[in-house]
């Protein structure tokens, strides 16, 4: 089946990004949370992309100006109109309208054969005879009569007076009334799933905890992927800033689930915590912040200010410019947000909230470490370490030679 002129059009502008850039479709894809076989697709003309989120996404990464993006986005849409057109089926063929369906005919005697002609001069006594008054007419019977009714409020009152009198326990004002739910009635589940990851290091290599034990009895430095279980076992807290990664994802291919507001909550604020620092660094990586926002803790109603991300994943690193709420996310769409967040004089725990939309349903998701709020202590004036790989110990900052 020969494609529509507007999806080729729009494949050959998503083609040329990808050409420009020189990435292979699997880079590429993980920068945009989608499969390399999704994105051979775009660039084809197979599919097109139910939300321009994604090529926009693409188009930033290739490094598209103002002008290319609004170009490609008025080929998405003219494509997308086709593809919308090219799904939707035929509508049925309607049925003629019938009258009511006959019930289904009683089983009826036999026909007992035609019976005498009638005899004209008989009265008709269906006729209706004009010199006698009409009768009054008969209304509808609605509900049970009158003393039915009666009978059965007495039955009631009488019920009630027995059991009362057998010492059934009664509730008092006081008592709190049972929650009433609709029989049958569950929680609906959530139309996206969410996961976190909270043992973040700033571009993979640089990253201070606070831990309440001396120097000979920490361990050296973790790769960065084993820094979980580096800081669970040293019972660490980080240290002047924390990274948390939140990925949303929605449930449904086409049914997009909107993301309104990401609200930051401090439950307890404390006096920096009277421990070591150690830092991470370790050398640095690639990393990619396309969602990227920036929390003080040390203000009074911390708020998530979304910030530029950027993309070290290269020869070069790009800017990824801050896009702030709200976004979409499906299945095949999902987000990734990046939440820094900072102190330097207090030891905080805090959470996060997260507001959605979705089919006719509004909600807000509670984002924890696990069940328990996140912990971020400042670091002014603790003693400050780095580890010496050399002599496989734990020096100072004055004896490594750095500051700060």
């Amino acid at each position: 089946m020969p494609k529509d002129a507007a999806v080729e059009e729009f494949a050959g502008l998503v083609r040329a990004l990808k050409t420009r850039d020189g990435r292979s479709y699997e880079a590429l894809g993980r920068r945009l949370c989608v499969s390399a076989s999704t994105l051979h697709r775009y660039c084809s003309g197979a599919t097109v992309p139910e939300e321009f989120a994604v090529v926009d996404r693409l188009a930033l990464l290739c490094g598209a100006d103002e002008e290319e993006r609004r170009a490609l986005e008025a080929a998405w849409t003219e494509a997308d109109r086709a593809r919308r057109l090219t799904a939707s089926p035929a509508p049925p063929p309607v049925p003629a309208m019938s009258a009511a369906p006959e019930p289904n005919p009683e089983p009826s005697a036999p026909d007992p054969g035609p019976g005498p002609a009638p005899d004209p001069t008989a009265p008709n006594p269906s006729a209706a005879d004009p010199s006698a008054p009409e009768a009054p007419r008969a209304r509808p019977r609605r509900g049970a009569p009158a003393p039915v009714l009666v009978a059965a409020a007495v039955a009631l009152v009488v019920l009630a007076l027995a059991v009362t009198l057998l010492g059934h326990p009664t509730r008092t004002a006081s008592d709190p009334a049972p929650a009433s739910t609709a029989p049958g009635r569950t929680a609906a589940p959530l139309p996206f799933t969410w996961s976190i990851r909270s043992q973040l290091w700033e571009g993979g290599c640089g990253h201070t905890y606070l831990v309440d034990r001396a120097p000979r009895a920490v361990a050296p430095p973790p790769v960065a992927a084993d820094s979980g279980a580096w800081a669970g076992t040293h019972s660490a807290v980080h240290g002047g800033e924390a990274l948390v990664r939140i990925t949303v994802q929605g449930r449904s291919p086409s049914d997009a689930v909107v993301l309104h507001a990401l609200h930051v909550r401090v439950v307890d604020r404390a006096a920096p915590l009277p421990w070591n620092a150690y830092r991470m660094d370790n050398g640095c990586g690639g990393a990619v912040t396309p969602r990227h926002f920036a929390v003080d803790l040390d203000r009074p109603r911390p708020l998530a200010r979304p910030v530029d991300g950027l993309d070290a994943s290269g020869a070069e690193v790009r800017k990824i410019p801050a896009v702030s709420f709200p976004y979409k996310v499906t299945s095949s769409d999902p987000e990734e947000l990046l939440v820094s967040a900072r102190t330097a004089g207090c030891d905080c725990r805090w959470y996060l909230e997260l507001e959605w939309s979705a089919g006719g349903r509004t909600g807000t998701v509670r984002i924890t470490d696990g069940g328990k709020p996140f912990r971020t202590s400042g670091t002014r004036g603790r003693p400050a370490y780095v580890h010496d790989s050399a002599e496989g110990r734990w020096i100072t900052d004055s004896d490594s030679g750095q500051t700060g």
